[in-house]
């Protein structure tokens, strides 16, 4: 059994396992593609913790994500809410350092804003605005559709993450 298979199979529970994960993904970036493989092979569970743990490295270390960029842009529309918001938060680590690479995103992540979920529409927001942001050619674009998700989105927390875009995007 592999590194990463015997970490999902333990009896841990999920915050330990995700932990344990991304610690494993800091030391050995080639675990990425064992990573990869157990997710495509997993239960939902292993599937969300998989993609949480390349979340924690994210957050940390955003160059990180540049073996496991496609494979996250695929799973922005997984039928499963925690694979979709953690690789929504991926994404939005990750925009400042892959502008162009993450642009590809941004179909799925608009399409995410229409979840019925509310940490997938949160985190949806949290890369969209992270991608505008960073890419400029893309502000002008982006605004234009933060502005229609805005008259529909009911979710405060939601609302205040394109609020403060525009906010500091207008001044």
């Amino acid at each position: 059994m592999s590194e990463i298979e015997e970490i999902l199979k333990s009896k841990k529970k999920p915050k330990e396992t995700v932990e344990l994960l991304a610690e494993a993904l800091r030391h050995d970036r080639k675990l990425i593609d064992e990573m990869i493989r157990c997710f495509e092979n997993g239960i939902t569970s292993e599937k969300g913790n998989c993609m949480e743990a390349i979340e924690y490295v994210t957050k940390e270390k955003p160059e990180f994500a540049e073996s496991c960029i496609d494979f996250v842009i695929a799973h922005i529309n997984d039928e499963t809410p925690r694979v979709k918001w953690e690789a929504s938060r991926i994404i939005g680590n990750i925009a400042k350092i892959f502008p162009d690479k993450t642009r590809e995103a941004i179909p799925k992540l608009l399409k995410n804003t229409y979840d019925k979920g509310t940490v997938v529409r949160w985190s949806a927001a949290f890369a969209l605005t992270e991608i505008g942001k960073n890419n400029l050619e893309l502000q002008g674009e982006l605004t234009l559709e933060f502005k229609k998700i805005l008259d529909r989105e009911g979710n405060n927390g939601v609302r205040n993450i394109y609020l403060r875009y525009l906010r500091n995007a207008e001044s």
